[in-house]
């Protein structure tokens, strides 16, 4: 009888020691990039109840000891990051402002800083979206205003301290413009998009987070308005992924999605950036000689970000595994908005993207930055999450750059890693470097070069400023030649 026990635990033992050597298998080609697929937890991908009440919600975990801190990730916990870091940037402080209003340095493209205007700390003047410099304006028949849509970033002093340092060293020579420096831990940079309050129904105007800002009008003067927030970019380094996570929120009542499946958009009432009404192609979403080809018809190319093939609406093959993906975020904003009691439960998670670093050593994940095709999402690729990412706010105009709807497949795909990669938009100086994935340290680092002599120097200065639009305009219409 011992021996029939000895034999049973022996067989066992080989079993279990079988199923283990193919589940690490199966995790080794994931750490080596090789897997088709980013690990997806089976659990629901839920919210914390630490993160309530809103204005008690914690900073998420990003270094040692953080989820990240690990050989593996699962999908929710870039899911979990988002939320909780924009909730924790949105929550209120004691002086009623929320902590990014508050806390983060006010900046312009090129990182200067953005001086208070008509005593309010947020000054807006910026309206042209990135890439072919569209300008995004609300629909007339919404409320009888069509109001234009303006831009504000916030970044952070752990970010603009190590921007400083970079450009600083680079300047000076002791560091090439080709280098594997990063980004630390904790840097954070936020983009914003605002609408004056008019531009918005008065019984729907409780439905938006407003402030007080000075908005710099046609003839260049500022005004004091109200204006309400429509959408932010989060974008931090966490552990192991100096490439930035890169997520994205927006207001629930801009525009609808369109329907792959039957190759059309539709909404029944008027919405701020699109006309009731049905409409089909891409037309509306893309931008020339100044204009939208066709006006007040905005929308949301791919629900978070996630493609499906035209004509049956099934998920395109990419290098993230769905639905899962797909169901995470969806449960994960259902979770948070049964949750949140105060304005931002009127706002939802519209997806992130990162890069699939599992295993890899932090020398090895700024070498893939600035050696491998981090925008490409076919399944042997590194990008992982919403892989056409964009903000219906702040990337309408660029949600793909493919000149058909019917041409779009899983070559061509568009997200943040199409502009944001390593090259240095500065082909002068040239190189490669992590750096180079935020512009806004792209643009400091070319508006600070040392000026050959002290004369004219706030001239030069401004001179440079018009010649970074032009750079990033010319390395845009390279990225969009690359995906067509």
């Amino acid at each position: 009888m011992k021996k029939k026990y000895l034999i049973i635990g022996l067989l066992s033992a080989i079993t279990g020691a079988g199923a283990y050597y193919f589940y690490d298998q199966n995790r080794a080609e994931e750490n080596g990039g090789t897997a088709k697929y980013a690990s997806l937890s089976s659990d629901a991908c839920d919210c914390e109840t630490n993160w309530f009440p809103h204005d008690q919600t914690p900073a998420p975990k990003e270094g040692d000891g953080s989820p990240f801190d690990n050989e593996s990730t699962t999908n929710c916990d870039f899911h979990q990051w988002s939320w909780q870091k924009f909730l924790w940037l949105t929550k209120t402080l004691p002086s009623g402002n929320p902590l990014f209003l508050d806390s983060l340095n006010i900046v312009s493209p090129e990182m200067e800083n953005v001086a208070p205007q008509l005593g309010l700390k947020l000054a807006l003047s910026s309206i042209k979206q990135a890439g072919p410099e569209g300008i995004l304006v609300s629909n007339l028949k919404y409320n009888n205003v069509a109001d234009t849509v303006y831009y504000s970033i916030h970044i952070n002093n752990l970010f603009k301290d190590k921007a400083v340092e970079m450009a600083n060293l680079i300047h000076s020579g002791k560091l090439p413009y080709s280098n594997l420096e990063t980004f630390p831990v904790g840097a954070l940079e936020l983009k914003v998009s605002w609408i004056g309050i008019d531009a918005i129904p008065k019984e729907k105007q409780a439905d938006y987070f407003t402030t007080k800002a000075a908005v710099q009008n046609k003839k260049g003067q500022y005004v004091a308005k109200t204006v309400a927030l429509l959408g932010m970019h989060v974008v931090g380094v966490v552990k192991n992924h100096p490439e930035f996570i890169w997520a994205t929120f927006e207001h629930k009542e801009l525009a609808p999605v369109y329907d792959l499946k039957n190759n059309s958009v539709t909404s029944a009432n008027e919405m701020m950036f699109y006309e009731k009404g049905t409409t089909s192609g891409i037309q509306s979403i893309k931008w020339k000689n100044g204009q939208p080809l066709a006006p007040n018809k905005a929308f949301i190319l791919y629900e978070y970000g996630i493609p499906k093939d035209l004509g049956t609406g099934s998920y395109m093959s990419t290098s993230q595994a769905e639905p899962a993906n797909f169901n995470n975020i969806n449960n994960i904003n259902k979770c948070v908005a049964s949750s949140l009691k105060d304005v931002f439960r009127n706002y939802f998670y519209n997806g992130s993207i990162w890069l699939n670093f599992d295993g890899v050593s932090p020398e090895n994940q700024a070498k893939a930055i600035v050696t491998r095709n981090i925008s490409s999402a076919l399944p042997d690729s590194l990008a992982r999450g919403s892989v056409n990412l964009a903000n219906i706010t702040m990337e309408t105009y660029t949600q793909t750059f493919s000149k058909d709807i019917h041409d779009i497949n899983n070559t061509n795909l568009v997200s943040c890693f199409t502009c944001h990669q390593s090259s240095n938009f500065d082909k002068t100086a040239g190189g490669k470097s992590p750096l180079y994935l935020s512009h806004v340290f792209e643009s400091y680092l070319y508006t600070t070069k040392p000026q050959p002599s002290a004369k004219n120097a706030n001239n030069t200065k401004l001179k440079r400023i018009e010649e970074t639009k032009t750079l990033k305009l010319k390395q845009f219409e390279e990225f969009v030649r690359a995906k067509q």
